[in-house]
């Protein structure tokens, strides 16, 4: 009988003006020390975009979350934070932010099937 697996997650939010603190959920962040697993992936909605942050660059953002999304495949064209453990990635990917880009609080759980909770947070947190 497969174990259930202990994993940890954060919702990746795009934050247009920190000092309003208002944000939209563009991503998900998922790792299990154990399975040595990390997956980041991100979907932003241009017309969403273009509503909560008229006067940014889509491209910026995408070209940001992008490099996020590398450094968590380990990626090392990303630099030196690509090559670290994936707990130390998950961590620095994690770690508070005042930038437009930040994560929410990381949540735990377990499952048996990474890909497929991925999947179903992702659905349900982004899209």
């Amino acid at each position: 009988m497969q174990e259930d697996k202990l994993y940890h997650y954060a919702v990746i939010r795009l934050v247009p003006k920190v000092e309003r603190e208002e944000f939209f959920n563009v991503g998900l962040i998922l790792f299990s020390k154990e399975e040595k697993y990390i997956r980041l992936a991100y979907h932003l909605c241009p017309e969403k975009f273009r509503l909560m942050q008229p006067e940014a660059s889509y491209e910026e953002v995408i070209e940001n979350l992008e490099t996020l999304r590398c450094i968590a495949a380990g990626e090392l064209r990303c630099g030196p934070i690509a090559a670290l453990p994936i707990p130390e990635r998950f961590r620095w990917l994690t770690a508070t932010r005042s930038s437009i880009i930040q994560t929410a609080p990381t949540h735990p759980g377990k499952c048996r099937d990474l890909e497929k909770t991925f999947q179903r947070l992702f659905e349900l947190l982004v899209m």
